[in-house]
């Protein structure tokens, strides 16, 4: 009985050893398999504003309405999400936070610039990509 016992553990362990991990390219091709139609999280290249990231930040702030904004707090948050599509248009955009002329001004803002992005990229193909960004703004009292 021991014997088949011992003969049992070796046999598990070599058959276990055996298994080798996917490569980091196959992994990724799981990856676009499973999450087809849908906004890629992973990506080996992000997407990109095509002028920079300082330039999309300056673009917001041109394109921000102080004066559309109610609000008696001396703070407002709020976070836009959007997804950049595999041609490099801006797609779903949704912003949120707790003041709502905030939000629409925010959502406002970014449908604005109407670039074209560089597309997120997975294995050579081009993928979606979201992208979260936070906004504050303080009212000088």
């Amino acid at each position: 009985m021991k014997i088949i016992t011992i003969f049992c553990f070796f046999f598990y362990i070599f058959i276990s050893a055996q298994e080798q991990p996917l490569p980091t390219a196959e992994l990724n091709e799981l990856l676009m398999v499973e999450r087809n139609g849908r906004a890629k999280i992973e990506s080996e290249k992000p997407a990109a504003f095509p002028s920079g990231a300082d330039a999309l930040k300056n673009r917001i702030v041109k394109n921000f309405r102080m004066r559309k904004i109610i609000s008696n707090a001396e703070t407002e948050t709020c976070q836009i999400s959007f997804i950049i599509d595999k041609e490099g248009s801006m797609v779903d955009v949704k912003a949120s936070g707790s003041n709502e002329s905030f939000n629409r001004e925010a959502e406002r803002a970014i449908l604005k610039i109407k670039d074209k992005w560089i597309p997120g990229e997975l294995n050579g193909e081009k993928v979606r990509c979201r992208f979260r960004i936070p906004l504050t703004i303080s009212f000088a009292k």
